[in-house]
């Protein structure tokens, strides 16, 4: 595991970790807000994201933890969780484009997702 790969999963896992905490937590800044926070509907779909970014955050940080410890089992994670990673960021954009909502600063993010994993997975899924 290199280590761009192991600091983009680092920012991604916890950044779902903290994501979520402050959301839960209702710290999100107003000017943060998406177009229609409040509508109830909004809210479930926003919510909806919490079992697969939790799913992201577990086997990327058991990934890292694994390599760390110089077992095999750290590459098949890794492929799970930057699979997934690029799945959240995809319908999360997916969403916001049918919507025709364009904000940068869910855009940005949600972008990062899908492009990061990109990078990586062809060569770990060749030396998989």
């Amino acid at each position: 595991m290199g280590k761009s790969l192991k600091v983009s999963m680092l920012i991604t896992d916890v950044g779902f970790l903290a994501y979520w905490f402050i959301v839960l937590m209702g710290l999100l800044p107003s000017e943060f807000l998406y177009k229609d926070y409040d509508n109830p509907i909004m809210v479930a779909w926003n919510l909806s994201f919490i079992p697969l970014d939790l799913m992201v955050s577990l086997t990327g940080l058991l990934s890292i933890a694994l390599f760390r410890r110089k077992s095999r089992a750290w590459l098949p994670l890794c492929i799970v969780s930057l699979s997934l990673t690029f799945c959240a960021g995809l319908q999360a954009i997916s969403f916001w484009a049918i919507r025709g909502d364009f904000d940068i600063w869910w855009w940005l993010p949600n972008s990062f997702l899908i492009v990061y994993p990109l990078i990586f997975l062809p060569k770990l899924i060749r030396s998989a």
